[in-house]
């Protein structure tokens, strides 16, 4: 036996010396549970002001809606029909804590994380605009196959399956930067932008942008071949997924080490786990302390193995299908015949998120744009900051992950198209700045008047400051600003 939950495979057990198998398994349900859980504990610090009754997009009133329009399980799939209010809200996050806790005890971790999962999907249904980040579909598909990964025994199949979504993300990421339409990833000016307009950017970023230009062109090239080429190593030889994964985990360590995306560089380091034998992570294990005690082994035989290995085929089978053609929906021209069969499929399994298609970074924005709230009172006008968001000029970039503040998240999406339009979300937090500003006062770093006479939206085009600037991180120019709103 070895430490950490993880045991060497018995004498007979049909597991090659290059496979992953239970020590894998185990060792990665032990992470995503530990990601579930920072997960929960983002999500309760903001719940209420998120989807609460008095939050920014009420779930109690979107539900309301979709009744009204004879929505239902299918299309919104969410255990709030049941009871919406703030109490289950904030109930909820500490059942999926508690869940991931116990997953990450190694009790039931398949169940508990199967459950996590339909409760988390819950959240994400309910809270639209707020949950609509790739990795939040990522969290649930790795939780819908975590449910059929045992620990006990070698699954080869749902081995294959993690490896085919590891594939995923950085492959279809890969496409969708070959096909950017500004042809930045190609022609090495991603990277030259990338780091000063990153939604949330940590200090280092200043750093990493003030590099040579050749540098960023060597970057951004090396980007497409990390997720172009390297990816098919995935199913390689051992000593391929080795470098795969040395070259797989300082990409990630980068990002997370330069901007603060929650808890997706966490997930992402996680998945990256199968790219390891079983044999790696027992040298890993054995160097630390025992954790947990191993899983007992029960292999199965006769009836129960055969009815496995169909079922293991067929869901393979199906997820490769389903995952093609929603790859090429998003990224290919279908025929007209196979885009009508297509899509009602894909229309019809999208509410569960469990097989999706990802699309990181496939151009980088140039601008960047951040809407700043002033409220006037007493006769004058003055800007409140968001925590995490670029604020003040002096104020460092700080490290946030895998907490992920989504209202600051949002605002930068909403600070490069507020040309088009107020997305409901700003409108109900300007009418709480107005009205009951103890709703939205937990987002904002300084607090907010008890009774503003009105409220506005500046915005300004922010860049990182230049080499040898001190005590300042960015410059800003004006771009524009919103009508005030009166708060009588």
């Amino acid at each position: 036996m070895t430490a950490g939950g993880a045991a060497a495979a018995p004498a007979g057990a049909t597991l090659g010396a290059d496979a992953s198998g239970p020590a894998v398994a185990a060792l990665y349900h032990r992470l995503l549970a530990a990601i579930f859980l920072a997960a929960w504990a983002s999500l309760g610090v903001q719940v209420d002001v998120l989807i609460g009754s008095r939050g920014l997009l009420p779930a109690t009133a979107f539900l309301a809606g979709a009744d009204a329009q004879r929505l239902g399980l299918a299309e919104l799939p969410t255990v709030f029909w049941l009871n919406a209010s703030d109490t289950a809200l904030r109930a909820g996050v500490w059942v999926g804590a508690a869940l991931a806790l116990a997953a990450l005890l190694g009790i039931r971790p398949r169940l508990c994380t199967a459950a996590g999962t339909a409760l988390y999907l819950s959240y994400v249904t309910v809270g639209r605009t707020f949950f609509s980040f790739q990795w939040d579909n990522l969290l649930i598909e790795c939780g819908v196959l975590a449910a059929f990964l045992p620990t006990d025994r070698p699954a080869p199949a749902a081995h294959l399956l993690f490896r085919i979504l590891l594939f995923k993300l950085y492959w279809e990421s890969g496409i969708a930067k070959w096909q950017s339409h500004l042809g930045d990833w190609q022609d090495g000016t991603a990277m030259m932008f990338y780091y000063e307009t990153a939604p949330l950017p940590a200090w280092p970023a200043w750093y990493a942008h003030h590099l040579p230009a050749w540098w960023h062109h060597l970057e951004s090239r090396a980007v497409l071949v990390l997720e172009l080429v390297v990816p098919f190593c995935i199913f390689a030889t051992r000593r391929l997924r080795l470098f795969t994964f040395a070259v797989f985990t300082i990409f990630q360590l980068t990002n997370a080490l330069t901007a603060n995306y929650g808890f997706f560089v966490y997930l992402a380091l996680a998945l990256h786990v199968f790219l390891l034998a079983d044999r790696d992570v027992q040298w890993i294990t054995t160097r630390l302390p025992e954790l947990w005690p191993p899983p007992r082994r029960r292999p199965r035989t006769g009836w129960a193995a055969r009815a496995g290995r169909v079922a293991a085929v067929v869901a393979v089978a199906m997820y490769i299908a389903v995952s093609l053609l929603d790859a090429l929906a998003a990224f290919a021209p279908m025929p007209r015949r196979l885009y009508a069969l297509t899509v009602p499929l894909l229309n019809t399994i999208e509410p569960l998120r469990a097989i999706n298609t990802y699309h990181l970074f496939g151009h980088i924005t140039r601008d960047r744009i951040e809407p700043e709230m002033q409220i006037e009172s007493e006769g004058a006008w003055r800007a409140y900051d968001l925590r995490h968001k670029p604020g003040p000029l002096e104020r460092a970039p700080d490290f946030v992950a895998p907490h992920q503040p989504r209202l600051d998240f949002q605002l930068w999406f909403y600070g490069l198209s507020f040309q088009h339009g107020t997305p409901p979300y700003v409108s109900a937090l300007l009418d709480r700045l107005c009205h009951d500003p103890a709703a939205v006062q937990s987002v904002f770093a300084e607090p907010l008047p008890t009774a503003p006479q009105a409220v506005r939206i500046a915005f300004w085009s922010y860049r990182f400051s230049p080499l040898g600037t001190e005590r300042a991180w960015w410059t800003r120019e004006p771009v524009a600003s919103t009508s005030a709103v009166s708060c009588n």
